[in-house]
């Protein structure tokens, strides 16, 4: 029996109501994490390469890019929870043993999450040649700023047909296809930004020198070669969702793509509120980009490649947090809420300890880190800086992001989005005007730190709490 073999059985167990010992919980619960945590990391690792690709182009270049990237955020995660408002629903209707409705959710997914994303195509590339200013970017920068943000707004639907094959291919219990095509996705970025970022030039290797095509693009070639590479997963993804998926696939089966009414309703109960908290929490990190821009153009670049170091720490919370949703909405959808309780537990904890050991690493290799994405030698300070002051944080940060996942996958999504406004609004950022002022981009780092300690604290006292589990 292979390891998908042993990880589907353990699965079925929940749908058929038979019981588990905690060490079939533990190992369901590894095996599930462990290609979510890659393909997290494979995603963030992408916006890794730009920025160490880009970095080497000079300050500017990486300003221009991070300038925006907090928009980007911004929309990727409005894509993330809409695909989320169906990924739930087909999770609960697999726990349920409903694979037919499983399937009609996914049909009507399709249809839907398409045209929420062309919308937000347009408006992305409406406001691309704005953006920049509205932001406080400098002159130097804005052009480049304006291209990255548009060339992105344009390939949104490939991005949102990602998210949904993949979010529905991980809350079937299948892991390892996501989690292969993100590493496929990083190979083919680098291949993708090397020709497009740099001008053709020559090696010399073994005493041959060689020409080396390049296109010259500098960040537009960044922007071109991420969303190629995420445009050529998503299609395999969907190819495998629809023709391969040993619970969702469409082949041979007729049914109607038109989202009903039901289905919609349910989708924006649990996607709103997400849509909501991501627009929540970017805008702060929107605002974070007002606050940092005054001081400075190394200022801005270091904070962009610390926020995308910092990630490095933070994903694997993500990746756990994915699995926590499957377990928990599978759960849910069995109508099993002791054991949903246990693998709430389980996988906070988890979360917890996995992000405090790579705290840990981030604060004792800092410099190793942000060295590899830029020779600057003031960005590389102001970086250093930040990751050291963010890696306090790590611990309580993996318990809001676990928890998250667990509310996520009971469908419990507006209290946890209430949590995370008055979390980042009322404390990181009322910090961080008052203390970059004075302390500069420190006081801003130090503000994060605070506020995310805080806002672990309040999830896990809803965690402990069960109120989102006796709603059920």
């Amino acid at each position: 029996m292979t390891l998908a073999d042993r990880t589907n059985e353990l699965l079925a167990r929940i749908r058929q109501g038979r019981s588990m010992t905690l060490g079939q919980q533990l190992r369901l619960t590894v095996r599930l994490s462990v290609p979510a945590v890659i393909a997290q990391l494979s995603s963030i690792v992408m916006q890794y390469i730009d920025a160490a690709m880009v970095g080497h182009l000079g300050a500017e270049a990486s300003a221009s890019i991070g300038l925006v990237s907090t928009t980007t955020w911004l929309f990727l995660g409005l894509c993330a929870a809409v695909a989320s408002g169906f990924s739930v629903q087909v999770a609960h209707r697999i726990g349920a043993d409903d694979l037919a409705g499983a399937r009609a959710v996914v049909r009507q997914a399709l249809v839907a999450t398409l045209g929420f994303s062309l919308l937000l195509a347009v408006v992305g590339a409406a406001i691309s040649g704005m953006l920049p200013q509205w932001l406080g970017g400098d002159p130097s920068i804005r052009r480049d700023a304006s291209l990255y943000f548009l060339i992105f707004s344009l390939f949104l639907p490939a991005l949102q047909m990602n998210f949904l094959a993949g979010g529905m291919l991980r809350c079937s219990g299948n892991m390892h296809i996501p989690s292969l095509l993100g590493v496929v996705m990083c190979v083919l970025d680098v291949v993708f930004n090397f020709f497009l970022i740099f001008p053709t030039r020559e090696w010399n290797l073994a005493g041959l020198t060689l020409a080396v095509p390049g296109a010259g693009l500098g960040v537009v070639g960044a922007a071109l070669g991420t969303v190629a590479a995420e445009a050529v997963a998503a299609a395999v993804l969907l190819r495998y969702l629809w023709r391969r998926s040993e619970m969702l696939k469409m082949t041979g089966e007729r049914g109607s793509f038109r989202p009903r009414r039901t289905t919609l309703k349910r989708a924006f109960r649990i996607g709103f509120p997400m849509c909501l908290e991501h627009a929540v929490i970017c805008g702060a990190q929107i605002m974070t980009t007002v606050i940092v821009a005054p001081l400075g153009v190394f200022a801005i670049a270091a904070n962009s490649f610390a926020v995308t170091a910092e990630s490095l720490c933070y994903m694997p919370g993500y990746g756990i947090a994915d699995a926590a949703t499957t377990l928990v909405g599978q759960s849910i959808g069995a109508g099993r809420l002791k054991l949903t309780r246990s693998f709430a537990r389980i996988t906070v904890s988890m979360g917890m300890v996995i992000m405090g050991v790579t705290g840990v690493l981030m604060y004792c290799y800092a410099p190793q880190i942000i060295g590899l994405m830029t020779p600057v030698g003031e960005i590389r300070h102001l970086g250093v800086m930040a990751l050291r002051i963010e890696a306090f944080a790590e611990p309580m940060f993996a318990a809001s992001i676990v928890a998250y996942g667990v509310f996520v996958g009971a469908a419990d999504t507006v209290v946890p989005c209430l949590m995370n406004f008055f979390s980042i609004w009322a404390v990181r950022l009322s910090l961080a005007a008052w203390l970059a002022p004075t302390l500069g981009l420190k006081g801003v780092w130090i503000a994060m730190c605070v506020e995310l300690c805080f806002r672990g604290a309040i999830f896990l006292i809803r965690l402990f709490g069960e109120r989102w589990l006796k709603r059920r």
